[in-house]
């Protein structure tokens, strides 16, 4: 056999071997065939829509969870509940329900439901039964760089010139500009309803927290995820951090649900 066939066939022999390995290497990112909960439940926030979460869901189906992605109509508090608890009614067992801003306030009214395991807030609100959301931010430094215009029919959008500084600085300028232009208004209104119930207070939370978001004083972000004892994650993020850190926001889901998960065992 000539040095050249030996030097050919050993690297066959050592991509085989690399191949064999991967497998194993990726087996360590997924959920273990034991762990009880599964599903998630991504809930978006106002100004946004559900395609927003890609990236966390590309990240959780990787690793073996059952995605599902609300779309909130933004008419209302009820209606957007509705539509996160037709999303669980089609779950096959216990579920993290996650919200990312306003998407707080609709995780926190239909978290009550049994098969929810555990709640994750996204830089999101989180009052109480009783309260509405517009009380939350009572007390806080207002955001003046996150400016709402409202249209006659009382429909909220971002403004277009201070989308990007308030709503996703953290993104390139063009996408920013789509995501201005592409942007689901909210009914104000819904922003004046009171909850019925705050599912926070029987469910396990984690919250992750963006430290430079504008939409909210960071002062209200920690005092909400602090008064529903959440588990707080901080991470260098705008207010778009459902989009710009899935990894965070993954791990935090994975977390939540291994940890829900030893719970039930």
């Amino acid at each position: 056999m000539t040095r050249k066939s030996i030097t050919t066939i050993s690297a066959i022999a050592a991509a085989a071997s690399l191949l064999v390995a991967l497998p194993a290497a990726n087996a360590a990112d997924t959920i273990p065939k034991d762990q009880t909960v599964k599903n998630v439940v991504l809930v978006h926030g106002a100004f946004a829509d559900g395609s927003g979460w890609r990236g966390v869901y590309d990240n959780l189906t990787k690793r073996g969870y059952r995605v599902t992605i609300v779309q909130n109509p933004l008419t209302s508090l009820a209606d957007d509940v509705a539509a996160t608890k037709r999303a669980l009614e089609r779950q096959d067992g216990p579920v993290i329900l996650v919200g990312h801003s306003w998407g707080g306030t609709v995780i926190t009214e239909a978290g009550i439901d049994p098969k929810v395991a555990g709640l994750v807030y996204v830089s999101a609100l989180s009052p109480d039964a009783g309260e509405t959301t517009a009380q939350q931010y009572e007390g806080f430094a207002p955001a003046t760089e996150f400016v709402i215009e409202t249209t006659k029919d009382g429909f909220g959008y971002v403004s277009p010139e201070k989308f990007k500084a308030g709503f996703a600085h953290d993104v390139s300028d063009a996408e920013a500009a789509f995501m201005s232009a592409s942007q689901v208004p909210i009914n104000m209104s819904a922003f004046g309803t009171k909850l019925e119930n705050a599912a926070w207070r029987i469910k396990p939370s984690w919250a992750v927290i963006a430290t430079e978001d504008k939409a909210f004083d960071q002062a209200m972000l920690i005092h909400m995820a602090e008064r529903i004892n959440a588990k707080i994650t901080k991470v260098s993020a705008s207010h778009a951090l459902f989009m710009t850190q899935p990894a965070v926001i993954a791990d935090t889901i994975d977390q939540a649900a291994k940890t829900a998960s030893a719970k039930k065992q």
